[in-house]
């Protein structure tokens, strides 16, 4: 239960870092109280009623503005995540430096195998202790 548990948390520990640091934009296109189209990451197709204005014309001038809007809702992810090396004090550097080494050579495999015991023989058994003393596991 206690590892199911840790798998929960850290997934989603790993969720929130993702969506912290995601950035996305909506687009949204109204025509009067209507919403006619809306897209997530590009621009939302008009319904085509938008009024081309002309800055020459007398005419354009009085007109009042379409009744068309564009929404857009932006939500801006996280940028300071990414910390160089530089930026960690002596301390912090030493202790990144120290950990990464251990851990490189925590995989590395012994080139000789110690076999130190490899001529010793037990000594001889002359006596059952279990036996005598009448120990038995069960």
């Amino acid at each position: 239960m206690k590892v199911f548990c840790f798998k929960i948390v850290s997934f989603s520990m790993a969720l929130i870092v993702l969506f912290s640091t995601f950035s996305f934009t909506m687009n949204s296109h109204y025509c009067g109280d209507y919403l006619v189209d809306s897209a997530w990451f590009v621009e939302a197709e008009t319904c085509g009623m938008s009024v081309a204005k002309d800055q020459h014309s007398h005419e354009n001038s009085f007109m009042k503005d379409g009744c068309c809007n564009d929404v857009t809702w932006t939500i801006d992810g996280q940028d300071d995540l990414k910390i160089t090396f530089e930026d960690l004090t002596h301390e912090q550097q030493l202790f990144v430096v120290s950990f990464i080494y251990s851990y490189i050579n925590l995989f590395e495999g012994l080139k000789t195998k110690n076999n130190a015991f490899g001529d010793y023989s037990p000594p001889p058994l002359i006596k059952d202790v279990q036996v005598l003393h009448q120990t038995f596991l069960i």
